[in-house]
């Protein structure tokens, strides 16, 4: 398993930063071999990925997620093995630290080898800047959920 980590500071409210990241459907507009996530409940969400030209789908849930501060998540089936979490944090009114640490288990030979030379490490660090841009061009979230998942709740 390969554990990724990316900070970015974001010219935005801690509320806004956190909003955007809400709305997962959206993912594919900064998020690079994103095709599709749809939201399928509160918990529950479908993802169709493209890296490499091999096409993956699997279903992920929100395992804790508590509004302006984190957001965790794991696989719990398909083509892929992950689990990672989103946290927020308040710089000042206008800026936020918005950090990403994910654990994957490339599941093919394509994985296995993209992940040896860092292609998954470098495709998230330009998923974080694109995630900068994107809510910077923006100037405001495009929706918002506050709900709280708790842990085993």
């Amino acid at each position: 398993m390969s554990t990724v980590k990316e900070t970015v500071e974001v010219d935005v409210p801690v509320r806004t930063a956190y909003n955007q990241w809400t709305q997962f459907e959206a993912f594919p507009d900064f998020m690079e071999g994103v095709e599709e996530v749809r939201q399928l409940d509160d918990r529950h969400n479908h993802w169709t990925t493209k890296i490499g030209g091999v096409r993956r789908e699997f279903d992920t849930e929100i395992v804790d997620q508590l509004p302006d501060e984190r957001i965790t998540w794991r696989t719990t089936s398909g083509d892929t093995s992950q689990k990672g979490s989103v946290r927020f944090q308040r710089v000042d009114d206008m800026h936020t630290r918005v950090e990403l640490v994910m654990d994957v288990e490339p599941s093919g030979p394509v994985e296995k080898a993209a992940d040896m030379i860092g292609t998954l490490d470098r495709r998230v660090k330009g998923d974080m800047k694109r995630f900068k841009q994107y809510i910077e061009q923006r100037g405001g979230e495009s929706g918002a959920w506050r709900g709280r998942i708790r842990p085993g709740g």
